[in-house]
């Protein structure tokens, strides 16, 4: 495994999504808190692009493993 660290901006710019902090920011907070009963990547708001990546990601145990984790953690707590 990589062990390589991906910024979280990268993350999101990898998704698709805008990456500067106050767009980082109103994600998190519009789609917070994710329900626990709810895998990450089953969340609804991902497109079939992003839930791919994901889940390709996860199954891989790539190099985005960490930074993956950061986000499923950002979007459980509530803000």
């Amino acid at each position: 495994m990589d062990l390589s660290h991906h910024e979280f901006s990268a993350l999101f710019e990898q998704l698709g999504l805008p990456s500067d902090a106050t767009s980082i920011q109103q994600f998190l907070t519009s789609h917070s808190p994710l329900k626990n009963e709810i895998k990450l990547v089953d969340a609804p708001f991902w497109s079939d692009a992003q839930r791919a990546f994901l889940k390709a990601e996860y199954i891989a145990d790539s190099d985005w493993i960490m930074t993956i984790d950061q986000l499923n953690v950002a979007l459980r707590n509530k803000r």
